[in-house]
Formats: C-alpha cells, sequence, structure tokens
C-alpha cells in the first residue's frame, strides 16, 4: 500500500464510523418512537392463580394477567408491575414464604407500573395441612376396589 491508498483507506474508514454512529443516532429515537405509538395499552389487570393457598417454605408464583385494548390477554411480570405483600418479599412475580410463619394469610397489592391507578388486591391463605403425607403406592391403590354408583331401576 502506498501513501495516498492508505490516506484513502483510513478517510473511507472514518467516514464509515460517522456514518454508523448517525445511523444509531437516527435509528434509535425511530424505534422508541414506533414502539410507543403501536404498543398496546392495558386495559385491565387482573389475578389468575394457580392455586388457592400459599405453600410455605418455597416462592410462591402469583400469575398476573393483563387484557389488551385489542381483547387479548397477556401474562404480566415484574417489569410491568410493583408487587407489595402485608408479609414476606417479592421476587419477581414470586412471593417467599418461610417455614416458620404463624400468618394465616396474606394480602397481596399490585400495581400497574405505567398505570398506578390500575390496582388490584388479593387475600391468599397460607396452607395449613403439612406435605409430609405419603401417597399410596401402586399396590395399595390396585388392593383398593374402586367406588362405583349403583344405579337405579325404574
Amino acid at each position: 500500500m502506498n501513501h495516498r491508498s492508505v490516506l484513502l483507506h483510513t478517510s473511507n474508514r472514518l467516514w464509515l464510523v460517522k456514518h454508523c454512529k448517525l445511523k444509531k443516532l437516527l435509528l434509535f429515537p425511530l424505534l422508541v418512537f414506533h414502539t410507543v405509538i403501536f404498543a398496546q395499552k392495558i386495559d385491565s389487570i387482573y389475578f389468575n392463580l394457580y392455586t388457592d393457598s400459599l405453600k410455605k417454605g418455597t416462592y410462591n408464583y402469583i400469575n398476573v394477567e393483563g387484557k389488551l385494548a385489542n381483547g387479548s390477554i397477556r401474562p404480566l411480570d415484574s417489569t410491568q408491575l410493583s408487587f407489595i405483600s402485608s408479609y414476606s418479599k417479592f421476587s419477581g412475580n414470586s412471593l417467599w414464604i418461610p417455614f416458620e410463619t404463624n400468618e394465616e394469610k396474606i394480602n397481596i397489592t399490585v400495581i400497574l407500573k405505567n398505570n398506578p391507578n390500575k390496582v388490584i388486591y388479593k387475600t391468599i391463605y397460607i396452607k395449613k395441612k403439612k406435605e409430609d403425607s405419603q401417597l399410596k403406592t401402586v399396590d395399595e391403590i390396585l388392593a383398593d376396589p374402586p367406588k362405583t354408583k349403583s344405579k337405579k331401576r325404574h
């Protein structure tokens, strides 16, 4: 490479770097504008719980869904929601309940971050029955005769 080709190569490189930076500067606001304009608005939020009680010694997933303006339903997470509980702490959508708790129920508040007027509340009881009960073995299940309903004759 001679001196002239090195200068040409360097100037092309500088032009390319400046051009790419300019493209990024213009592309980012357009992308944000497009996202804001076409993003679906959340009309309402509600609980869709997988269980009717919370378990001790585990993380309990609190499922919250949002109904969008077009009628579709989407699961929401802690990036879109704020979770508050009367006892214990949330990690994302999951609420940790310690083994040693004496609480009978927990009050949960969920707030939509981009619209704090959308708030839902739920009281969920903590499971009292111990989980140490044994399931029946296959032999025990097969040994029990099936319970059938008797048919009434007319």
